[in-house]
């Protein structure tokens, strides 16, 4: 049998949401809303997929590229106005059978779109219905069902009786057509409803009137149907998309200690064994290996890790991070970072865009900032890369086993060869060759018996013979 096509309805404005941004581009759990439904229709690997866009298509089409079908609904005149732009060519001629899809409903699934095509096939329906029970009908359209069980129609509630609105099965918005009988009927649609608009739904009922079987699949899951209209719901569809991240994880051996503070986008990894403490943030394309304690108060945006690493308090974005490699507390790891295996990097501590060699340690308070460091070096407390002269960044290169002392300044470009050393509280401008200690500060001088003849002949308003 044919793999289906899928419609996609995407050309929904963001009025509720009070926002400029397409809805369907709203994002959800890391990634725009739109992605989680393409996500979920590509599982069933459609022959195409058809993008219904409104007048802001073109940040859509930017997003998703040109492997999808773009059809444009010129007016939003409702859902069934919108299927019918599409070109029975688009359609394969009218054979094989199509899904339709809500952009909006970032919560959809790809088991439950099989399950509607599954439920399709088995009932040799002209369309299916996918439908859910849910606590809170308000605002959805409801299923009439016959004594017997069968589909009748589907009743917007703006349309709906104070009787058919206490029905509590739901239109989720998926739906499984013939695509014969779609393209023959969506023409026969008419505006006489509460919205004066074209619905898809009627489809269902024209069918059932000219005795083409219309079937209806529930599922048990009513979270799929989460359609997104307002903030509001989109806060709603994100703790849903979240909760089923973190049960996957948890499913795959990663300990969660407190799954209500910690956010994990969708498409981040972690491997088992791993353990992510309260307030961890992991986003965009995070990848974590196994064994590691990410947390508390740990933000990871992009970032690669290896096994057996420990992240705490500290952000850490587009970096990547070997084995056994130690961060933290309140460290800032900056985009084009690369810590290989063993790094140590203390408090407070910022790298930017630089590469540091296996078992090196950057100490607490420093900065490194476009540098290249070898293995094993020391770099200590409060060392400075100065690295920007007011116009341009310039690379700064730290040999291995070189040892860096407390807030020295290594000003860029330089050279502090291997095995060399730098004296705490240095200035470096120049290279320091190897095995060299490079000092440069001023010498200190000790002016014996300072205190004690400053304090003498002080009187109130008066500083001492040798004050500073």
């Amino acid at each position: 049998m044919a793999n289906p096509i899928a419609i996609v309805l995407a050309a929904g404005k963001s009025k509720r949401m009070r926002s400029e941004t397409p809805k369907v581009l709203h994002r959800v759990a890391g990634q725009p809303m739109i992605c989680h439904v393409l996500d979920a229709v590509r599982d069933l690997s459609p022959e195409r997929i058809i993008l219904i866009v409104g007048d802001q298509a073109q940040p859509i089409r930017e997003l998703l590229g040109e492997s999808l079908v773009y059809v444009r609904q010129e007016q939003p005149l409702g859902t069934g106005h919108a299927v019918a732009q599409v070109k029975p060519g688009d359609l394969a001629g009218g054979s094989g059978e199509v899904l339709v899809v809500y952009g909006d409903v970032p919560t959809v699934t790809s088991k439950s779109l099989q399950d509607l095509l599954a439920a399709h096939r088995r009932d040799r329906a002209a369309a299916t219905v996918l439908t859910a029970q849910v606590p809170d009908p308000t605002g959805l359209g409801r299923i009439l069902r016959s004594p017997s069980g069968e589909f009748v129609r589907i009743i917007e509630e703006a349309d709906a009786s104070s009787a058919e609105r206490t029905i509590s099965e739901v239109n989720s918005g998926l739906y499984c057509f013939q695509a014969d009988h779609l393209l023959a009927r969506v023409g026969e649609l008419t505006r006489e409803n509460a919205q004066g608009e074209y619905y898809l739904t009627d489809v269902m009922a024209i069918l059932r009137g000219r005795g083409e079987r219309v079937s209806l699949c529930r599922i048990d899951d009513p979270s799929v149907v989460r359609s997104i209209n307002d903030r509001r719901e989109l806060a709603e569809a994100e703790q849903i998309l979240r909760r089923r991240i973190l049960a996957h994880l948890m499913d795959q051996g990663v300990t969660i200690v407190d799954p209500a503070s910690t956010f994990v986008d969708h498409g981040v990894q972690v491997g088992e064994d791993t353990i992510l403490h309260p307030f961890t943030l992991l986003e965009g394309a995070t990848r974590v290996g196994r064994a590691c304690g990410i947390g508390p108060g740990a933000h990871l945006i992009d970032t690669s890790v290896g096994h057996r690493s420990i992240i705490r308090h500290s952000v850490v974005e587009g970096t990547k991070l070997g084995d056994e490699v130690k961060v933290g507390p309140y460290a800032h790891l900056r985009p084009g970072s690369d810590l290989s295996a063993g790094v140590r990097v203390g408090n407070f501590a910022e790298i930017k865009n630089s590469t540091i060699g296996e078992r090196s340690r950057v100490s607490h308070h420093c900065y490194v900032g476009d540098a290249t460091i070898g293995p094993d070096v020391n770099v200590g407390a409060g060392a400075v890369v100065v690295n920007y002269d007011g116009r341009q960044k310039h690379r700064t290169q730290i040999g291995s086993g070189a040892f860096v002392g407390c807030n020295a300044n290594l000003v860029a470009p330089v050279d502090v060869a291997a095995g060399s050393y730098v004296g705490a509280g240095s200035t470096i401008t120049r290279d320091v060759p190897a095995g060299a200690l490079g000092v440069a500060r001023a010498r200190q001088v000790n002016i014996e018996g300072w205190a004690t003849r400053g304090k003498l002949g002080k009187s109130a308003g008066q500083q001492g013979p040798d004050a500073p």
